[in-house]
This record gives structure tokens, C-alpha cells and sequence, in this order.
């Protein structure tokens, strides 16, 4: 991310503002979106009124942790679960915050969205009336890019793999400008470079600015400061319902490694473990792996230039084989009814795991080994996120339960997959990083970056270092401060 200094095209920079103006958009600043409780109380008051899923540019107010499960209503407390022993078989609790709590996506990769595209509009990089902003994902960025770009007057073109969930292109399809601005690649989760290739192609027209999520630095950094500070929040929370217990790791699949951003501000404020996980089917990080699989929201096969490496502490895999069974027990009649009929997990617990998705799953899966490889117990707890929900995956979900069981998911074989594929997940797939390991993962990414989409060798080489990923830390403030000029430029300082 370009430091916040002067304005790169003035004319650009006016046409953002009157297309602003013409709207009657307001931006809400990432501090805003870090703590909502700063936001005027008059406009959280008119904002109780507005659709969460509606192209109402005061949903932008709502791209945080903080909404309720009406998606409408703010909370002090991200939603969240907290897992017990008697689910997971491992003493220390697991607190699971909620992605599908956000505005427009029901995921959070919205907020990432919003970061990528907002600092290019209040410096004058992205013209409305002229740029296409080209969203590349394997689903729920895309999405969120293509509903931060309508809803702030833009044109927003999805390009992700063809084999991706159905919901997502329904989705699309409503949401889209124009049929061709969904753009299909060969291949499902783990064809992260095609993507790239065709974001190669669309980029050679000068109307279109690839906001490339693995690569963009504003993704690492509103996860470092408003997802870390959520979950800094929330632990807290928890800390005063049990006094005594310590935040030990916070875990996320490493998707484009932005939420991992998160885990440098916890690491920083409360001393936790950064724990990246990833398929086991496709162990890139572990072994310089490659393969197939079927987690939903990670993206492999390469090292995210955005993920600040030097700084993980364990890497752990896990595999499709878990979520895909897990998410037809928690997630279909069949296997909800076996765990009701066992009476040991409460109804509240089994109905909230309705809010964890196939990637959530695997982060609760890693969370697990984690708890197991570190003898865990009940005053240490595991932070995780669920990026969305179940929803996203029903056009799926039968499909790989007739698969996964042909003979039906009854209590016996409801049982065996919890004990298997949540409660037994061990650390044999876990790798506690020393220097060595975090510089051939660090290296791995060399071969992306440098030698495919020519990243200049001096900007690869400059993330070895912590002072570059705080210099960026120090640039948030400053587009705070664009983002407040450029509000007032459009005339609409403070209103909702």
C-alpha cells in the first residue's frame, strides 16, 4: 500500500467526490470500524432501519465484528462461540468469532473488501466514471469486492474458479453490473494461479485495477487492527467471565493470510501464538505440497505475499476429509439429531454451529491440535474465526454426505466422525516453526511473487524484516485522515 501522501490524480480524486456527493456516500473510518461504539449513536439509531443485505451505502457502517445475529442490531461483544470439552475433547476452550455476522456477504471477507478500495478512492488512484476494480478470489472477496464497488457507485468484476460453491455465483448473479463482469478459471480452491494469470490479461486494459487480495497490504492491515482488536475484545470478555485464563494462540487458515493479521496485533497486545493451518492435501507451508481439496476459502499452492511470515509460530494442516464430514454432522437434520439424541451438547451450542462454514471448521479442527500438541487445559484458550457461514456450501453438502456416507449418517456414525474428525485432531500434521522453517516458507514465495507477477526483488526482500510490516502498522492513521478530508470534500462529514 502506497504511503498516504498527496493525491495521485486530482481529476480522479474529483470525480470520487462527486460521484460520493451524487450517492450520498459517507466512509466510515477504520477506527470507526475497529471500535463502532465511536460511531454517532444517531446514526446507529438510523441504521436499525436499513436492510443489512441492501445496496444502501450506510451498510458501510456495518463492515465490522460488532453486529448481532439480525446483522442489525450492534453489540459490545463480537458474536461468538465458545466450544466445550464435551465437542471438542480438549480442556482449553475455543472461542470461535462469527464472519457471517457481517453486512452484504454474511462473511468478513467484506471488511478486507472495503480496505483494499477505499484508500485508492480517497487518494485519487481509482476513478469511478472510468476504473473497472477487478476483484480475484476463490469466493467471498470476490464477493464483498463486487458490493463495496456497487454500493460506492464503481464497477466490480469477479474472477474466481469455475468449480466454486453455487451460491457464491448466485450471489454474483444478483449482485453484478453485467453477466461479463463475473469472469470464471479452470479449477476449484486450489487453482490460485490461474486467477492470477487472468487478472495478467484484464489488467493490459488501463480501466482495470486488480485489487489482488493475496498481495494487497490494506487486507493484512484492517485485519490486523480490526479483526485483532475484536478478538482482543473478546478474550477480554471471556477473561472476565473466567478470571484467570490466558489467551494462547490464535489460529486461521491461511486463505490470502490476511486475517492472519490479526494474530500480529494479539501477538503484540496479549503474547499469542500465530497459528496458520492449511489442507493437508495440499501442504504447502509443511512441505512445499501441492494438491486438491475441498476448504472453501483458503487458496494454495504459494505463499500469500501479504502474509507476514517471519512472525508465525506453528503451522498446522488438516484435512478436507474433516470439514467435509463435520460440516454434513453439524449442518444436516441427520447428524444434528444424533448429537440431540446423545443430550451431552446443549441446543443453544448445536443451533450456532449453523454460523461456522468449511473454512471455520478447519480452524476449529487446527484449533483443536493446537490444544492437543501444547497440553492445553481449561484456563488457556484458542481465538479463531469462522469467515462464514453454513449456507454457503448447502448446494454441496449432499452431494458429500451420500459420499462420505453411503449408508447414512446414523448415531453410530454421527459419533465415530466427532470422535474422529474434531475430537482426535492431533498434532502429527503440526510443525512448530524455528528460524530455518519460517525462511523456507519465506523463500517458497519467491517463485510468485519475483518470478511470476515481478515483484521487484528489494520490495520480497524488504517483509523479512518486522520494521517494514510496523512502518505499514503506521499508515492506517494516516488513511484515516484521507478518509476524513475526503468526506468533508464530498460535503457529508458526520452524517450516516
Amino acid at each position: 500500500m502506497a504511503a498516504a501522501g498527496g493525491i495521485t490524480d486530482q481529476t480522479a480524486y474529483r470525480r470520487a467526490v462527486q460521484r460520493c456527493r451524487e450517492l450520498d456516500i459517507v466512509l466510515p473510518t477504520f477506527a470507526e470500524l475497529a471500535d463502532p461504539s465511536r460511531l454517532d449513536p444517531a446514526l446507529v439509531s438510523r441504521l436499525a432501519g436499513v436492510d443489512p443485505d441492501a445496496r444502501d451505502p450506510r451498510n458501510l457502517f456495518r463492515v465490522h465484528w460488532y453486529n448481532g445475529p439480525d446483522r442489525r442490531a450492534q453489540r459490545s461483544v463480537p458474536d461468538h462461540l465458545v466450544l466445550p470439552p464435551a465437542l471438542t475433547g480438549v480442556a482449553a476452550p475455543i472461542a470461535v468469532a462469527l464472519g457471517d455476522r457481517f453486512p452484504l456477504i454474511g462473511a468478513h471477507k467484506v471488511l478486507a473488501a472495503y480496505a483494499c478500495l477505499a484508500p485508492r478512492l480517497v487518494s485519487g488512484a481509482f476513478d469511478p466514471t472510468e476504473h473497472r476494480a477487478v476483484w480475484p478470489s476463490t469466493g467471498n472477496y470476490c464477493r464483498g469486492g463486487v458490493a463495496i464497488s456497487r454500493i460506492l457507485g464503481c464497477r466490480g468484476v469477479a474472477v474466481l474458479p469455475e468449480d466454486m460453491s453455487t451460491e457464491r455465483f448466485e450471489w454474483l448473479r444478483q449482485w453484478a453490473e453485467d453477466p461479463s463482469d463475473i469472469i470464471t478459471t479452470p479449477g476449484g480452491e486450489s487453482n490460485v494461479r490461474e486467477i492470477y494469470d487472468r487478472c495478467r490479461e484484464l489488467a493490459a486494459d488501463g480501466r482495470n485495477v486488480v485489487l489482488n487480495q493475496f498481495a494487497e497490504y490494506p487486507n493484512h492491515l484492517v485485519h490486523r487492527l480490526c479483526t485483532g482488536r475484536a478478538l482482543e475484545r473478546l478474550a477480554e470478555h471471556l477473561q472476565g467471565e473466567r478470571p484467570g485464563l490466558r489467551p494462547f494462540a490464535f489460529v486461521a487458515t491461511t486463505g490470502s493470510a490476511g486475517t492472519l493479521g490479526a494474530g500480529d496485533y494479539l501477538k503484540e497486545r496479549l503474547g499469542t501464538r500465530i497459528v496458520a493451518a492449511e489442507p493437508v492435501e495440499c501442504a504447502t507451508m509443511l512441505r512445499n505440497g501441492y494438491g486438491e481439496h475441498n476448504i472453501q476459502g483458503i487458496g494454495d499452492k504459494h505463499i500469500p505475499l501479504i502474509h507476514n511470515v517471519m512472525n508465525t509460530d506453528v503451522v498446522v494442516a488438516v484435512s478436507d476429509g474433516n470439514s467435509d464430514r463435520l460440516d454434513a454432522l453439524f449442518h444436516t437434520e441427520d447428524g444434528l439429531g444424533a448429537l440431540r439424541r446423545q443430550g451431552r451438547l446443549d441446543p443453544p451450542l448445536l443451533a450456532g454451529l449453523a454460523h461456522v462454514g468449511l473454512s471455520g471448521l478447519a480452524n476449529v479442527v487446527a484449533a483443536v491440535a493446537v490444544a492437543r500438541h501444547f497440553d492445553l487445559g481449561p484456563d488457556d484458550l484458542v481465538l479463531t474465526v469462522a469467515t462464514d457461514g453454513a449456507a454457503m456450501y448447502a448446494s454441496q453438502r449432499g452431494a458429500r454426505a451420500r459420499r462420505d456416507f453411503p449408508g447414512g449418517l446414523d448415531d453410530a456414525a454421527a459419533l465415530t466422525t466427532l470422535a474422529r474428525d474434531l475430537q482426535a485432531a492431533a498434532g502429527s500434521e503440526l510443525l512448530e516453526l524455528r528460524h530455518e522453517d519460517r525462511t523456507r516458507i519465506f523463500n517458497l514465495g519467491y517463485f510468485t511473487w519475483v518470478e511470476q507477477q515481478g515483484v521487484p526483488l528489494a520490495d520480497f526482500e524488504v517483509r523479512r524484516q518486522p520494521a517494514f510490516w510496523q512502518r505499514l502498522w503506521a499508515e492506517l492513521a494516516a488513511w484515516d485522515e484521507r478518509i476524513v478530508e475526503f468526506n468533508a470534500q464530498v460535503g457529508a462529514p458526520t452524517r450516516p
